[in-house]
């Protein structure tokens, strides 16, 4: 029985996904082998010996503590993609809000509240309605900075609204690539790229490389009225820069989702109260992927989405009982997969298939088994030097 401890509200559809014939599932458990959140932020005091996975039902990995759980091999999921949907509708949202006078022009209309003739208001409307004027986005300049999953959807429904469409990303997958319309631009820079938009679109994640991306130097490469829309995560704006660009008329307006007291009360700011993936249909995508990604790697060691652990999938060799299947993590250095086996050989233990896989400085394999490991082989693997956890499937 594997216990699962959950944090937030998980969608029940997701957590329908864990069968109760095999998983505990409750936000009480104190010794858990994995965990499932949403946006809870979590320390490095909930790694326990027994945990060994941390599934985030979202992308963002910024309230689970990476490293520390590396370190302790414990293999943290997200789910990218499954909320892309939901992000890519709202940031359509913004670019509408953006170029045509939509607020102003329902809080002038709410003002109005203790108007009781028809005929007055309808004179006042056809008077005022020249101050909400804006401009369609046919035809204008989009730059999406970020080509994945959400950035490239992004793409594809502004090409198919008739804007023009640049992009900028430096770490593009050929996965990714693959995805993107013909139709994108693709651009060298952040700089030469943000010069010639119209409106800019934010798809990154936070890394040492992106946070401040967006700074004092890039809004000056700017042309004046620039729309920018931050979706995708608060520190890759310069709150600085940006509030001096909006100051000076160089930025025209910025519509983030991600609220600052230092923007507040803004007539070119618009924020929203982070709901870029709050929909019915993006949590449970959300939960679902996260469910089943938690129980291929809790029930066959096999890992996908990972933002710390290397992708792994073994195939269950057809002649392997349960119980037979290693789960190893390691520190990346030389010698490690030949001292793994020699134990195995000595104990007198056959190896019906492997897998070994590398990302940073941490290994992982996967070990099919002809017969389950005596404890005393486990013991001997466990005491190898830079062995960080074993786990018997």
């Amino acid at each position: 029985m594997y216990k699962i401890r959950t944090y937030n509200n998980i969608a029940e559809k997701g957590l329908q996904r864990l069968d109760g014939e095999r998983y505990t599932v409750s936000a009480e458990l104190t010794d858990a082998d994995a965990i499932l959140l949403r946006s809870e932020k979590l320390g490095p005091d909930i790694i326990t010996p027994q945990l060994s996975a941390v599934a985030r039902a979202g992308a963002g990995v910024n309230n689970v503590p990476v490293s520390d759980c590396t370190e302790a091999g414990v293999v943290v999921f997200n789910t990218p993609g499954a909320n892309a949907n939901a992000v890519k509708e709202l940031v359509l949202c913004g670019l509408l809000l953006g170029s045509r006078g939509i607020l102003p022009g329902i809080n002038f209309v709410s003002s109005l509240s203790d108007m009781a003739d028809y005929q007055e208001m309808s004179k006042l409307l056809e008077t005022e309605k020249k101050h909400f004027k804006g401009a369609e986005i046919a035809g204008k300049t989009l730059g999406v900075i970020g080509l994945g999953a959400i950035g490239s959807l992004v793409a594809e429904m502004a090409i198919s609204l008739g804007m023009k469409v640049q992009g900028y990303d430096p770490a593009l997958s050929v996965e990714a690539a693959w995805r993107l319309p013909s139709q994108v631009h693709r651009i060298e820079n952040v700089a030469a790229l943000v010069s010639s938009s119209d409106f800019i679109s934010l798809h990154l994640p936070v890394l040492d490389s992106t946070r401040g991306l967006i700074n004092s130097d890039i809004f000056s490469a700017m042309g004046p009225g620039t729309c920018l829309l931050n979706f995708s995560r608060d520190e890759i704006v310069d709150t600085d820069a940006l509030v001096a660009a909006l100051d000076s008329g160089n930025l025209g307006k910025y519509i983030s989702d991600f609220p600052r007291p230092e923007l507040m009360g803004r007539d070119n700011v618009i924020s929203m109260p982070h709901i870029g993936a709050s929909t019915r249909e993006a949590e449970e995508n959300c939960a679902v992927m996260a469910a089943n990604q938690l129980m291929d790697f809790l029930e066959n060691g096999n890992i996908k989405n990972s933002v710390n652990f290397p992708t792994s999938f073994l195939d269950r060799n057809g002649n392997a009982a349960i119980g037979t299947r290693l789960a190893i993590t390691n520190k990346n250095v030389p010698t490690m997969l030949g001292q793994i086996t020699t134990v195995l050989a000595d104990q007198n233990i056959n190896v019906l298939d492997m897998l070994n896989k590398s990302r940073g400085d941490i290994a992982y394999s996967l070990i099919d088994l002809e017969c389950s490991p005596s404890t005393e082989a486990l013991a001997a693997i466990n005491n190898i030097e830079d062995v960080i956890k074993v786990t018997l499937i």
